[in-house]
C-alpha cells in the first residue's frame, strides 16, 4: 500500500524532486531597522509560497524589533515605532516563518541581505538554520537580462519591465509579491536556455568569468532568426560553427554561467567576433553548418567534424515517393527531394523510416519508376496487398 502524505504536510525538496515546475518556492522580503543583522532588527516579514506558478500560501506580520526605528527608515517604509509597539517579538515570529518555509526553496531580491538577517535571527535565538536552497532574483536578473533591456536590476526596475501586477512599495508583503512575479518571468526566460531543474538553475547562476562578461557585446546586433553563427579569432579564422533557431539568443548563452564546457570557455577567450548567416529554415542552417565545418575545420567543433558520419532520410520526388537512408544532402535540392535529419546513427534513421512508413502511404520497394510507365509494367505486389 502506498505511503499517504497528509495534504497539510510541507514536502521536502527531495520529495518534490528538483523540477522547477514541481518545486515549492517561498519568496521572502524583510523590512529592518538598518543594514546589518549584528546591530539592526527585523520590523516586518512578508512571504509568498508558490508552486507551479500558483500562490499556495502567504505569510505577513509586523515585528517589534525591540529597538527604535530610525526616522529615515520610518520615512522610507512607513513603519513607525507606534506601528510595531504591539506587534509580536521576533522570538514568536521566527519559528512560525521557519515552519512556513520548511522544505522550500527560499527566494529573495538581493538575497544576501534578507537571508543574512534570517541567519542572524536564527543565531540570536538559538535556532538551527535549516539550510534551504536559496535563489537570488537580483543575481538571476543580472545574468539573464541585458543592459539594452533594463538599466539596472533593482526590484522596482524589474517590476516595471515585466509589468508585474504588484509594484514594490518598501513594505515586505508587497515587495515579496512583486519579487514572486519577477521570479516567474525570469524562470520563463532561463527556460529558453534549457534550465529545467534546481540543479540547472544553480549552474546557470554560478559565477560568470570576467572573460565571459567582457565578451557579451559580441552578441549585440545578431538577428533573431534561424541560421548559422561563426565565432572568429582576431585574424578572422573560424573558431567554432554552430546553428540555432534563434541566432542571437543562442550566442548570448555563451556569455552566461550556463556555459560550463571547458573548450567553449577557452574559445570565448580567443573570440573577437561572431558572424551570422541567416537561413530560411533550421534544416538549411544545419546543412550549412555541416558544410562549413567540413571546409573550415574549426578547432573547437567536435561532434560534426566528420559529416560523413551523419545520416539523413531522403524522401524522393517520384510519383510514388519512397524513403532512403543517405549520407549526403543535395544542398541545391536539384533532385526535388526532401531531407529529414541528421540522425546520429543508421539505426536511428531506420527507426524513423519505419515509423513514417507505418503512418504514411509510402512506397517501400526500391524499384525506380519510369517517368511514363507502359501498361506492361508489372504491378507492385505490396500495393496489391494494401501495404
Amino acid at each position: 500500500m502506498p505511503n499517504l502524505i497528509p495534504l497539510n504536510t510541507q514536502l521536502s525538496i527531495t520529495d518534490l524532486g528538483t523540477r522547477l515546475r514541481d518545486a515549492t518556492f517561498v519568496v521572502v522580503d524583510l523590512e529592518t531597522t538598518g543594514g546589518r543583522p549584528t546591530d539592526a532588527g527585523i520590523t516586518e516579514f512578508g512571504a509568498v509560497k508558490v508552486q507551479g506558478g500558483q500562490v499556495i500560501g502567504e505569510f505577513a506580520t509586523l515585528v517589534n524589533p525591540g529597538m527604535p526605528i530610525p526616522a529615515f527608515i520610518a520615512a522610507l517604509t512607513g513603519i513607525t515605532n507606534s506601528l510595531v509597539a504591539t506587534a509580536p517579538r521576533l522570538a514568536a515570529v521566527l519559528p512560525t516563518f521557519l515552519e512556513f518555509a520548511r522544505g522550500s526553496v527560499l527566494v529573495a531580491h538581493n538575497a544576501p541581505y534578507d537571508i543574512g538577517f534570517l541567519k542572524g535571527a536564527c543565531a540570536k535565538l538559538d535556532h538551527e538554520w535549516p539550510g534551504n536552497h536559496v535563489v537570488d532574483t537580483a543575481r538571476l536578473a543580472r545574468i539573464t537580462l541585458q543592459r539594452d533591456e533594463v538599466a539596472n536590476c533593482k526590484l522596482s526596475t524589474l517590476a516595471a519591465y515585466f509589468r508585474t501586477e504588484i509594484s514594490p512599495t518598501h513594505r515586505a508583503f508587497d515587495d515579496a509579491r512583486a519579487t514572486a512575479d519577477v521570479l516567474h518571468r525570469l524562470l520563463e526566460r532561463v527556460g529558453d536556455h534549457g534550465v529545467e531543474t534546481l540543479e540547472d538553475l544553480a549552474a546557470f547562476t554560478a559565477r560568470v568569468s570576467p572573460v565571459q562578461r567582457t565578451k557579451r557585446h559580441l552578441a549585440a546586433g545578431l538577428p533573431d532568426a534561424p541560421g548559422v553563427y561563426i565565432f572568429r579569432d582576431p585574424q578572422g579564422a573560424a573558431l567554432y560553427v554552430g546553428t540555432s533557431k534563434n541566432i542571437r539568443k543562442r550566442v548570448r548563452t555563451y556569455f552566461t554561467a550556463s556555459e560550463t564546457r571547458r573548450r567553449m570557455t577557452q574559445m570565448i577567450t580567443i573570440a573577437a567576433s561572431v558572424d551570422p548567416i541567416v537561413c530560411a529554415t533550421v534544416l538549411e542552417a544545419r546543412i550549412r553548418e555541416l558544410r562549413l565545418i567540413a571546409t573550415k575545420q574549426p578547432r573547437y567543433n567536435q561532434q560534426s567534424k566528420r559529416p560523413e558520419r551523419q545520416t539523413w532520410l531522403k524522401l524522393t520526388a517520384e510519383a510514388a515517393p519512397r524513403l532512403a537512408i543517405v549520407r549526403e544532402v543535395r544542398g541545391d535540392v536539384s533532385d526535388g527531394a526532401c531531407y529529414l535529419g541528421p540522425f546520429r546513427s543508421n539505426a536511428a534513421a531506420q527507426e524513423a523510416s519505419e515509423a513514417l512508413q507505418f503512418a504514411l502511404p509510402l512506397r517501400t520497394c526500391a524499384t525506380k519508376l519510369a517517368r511514363n510507365p507502359r501498361s506492361t509494367t508489372a504491378g507492385c505486389a505490396l500495393a496489391e496487398l494494401g501495404k
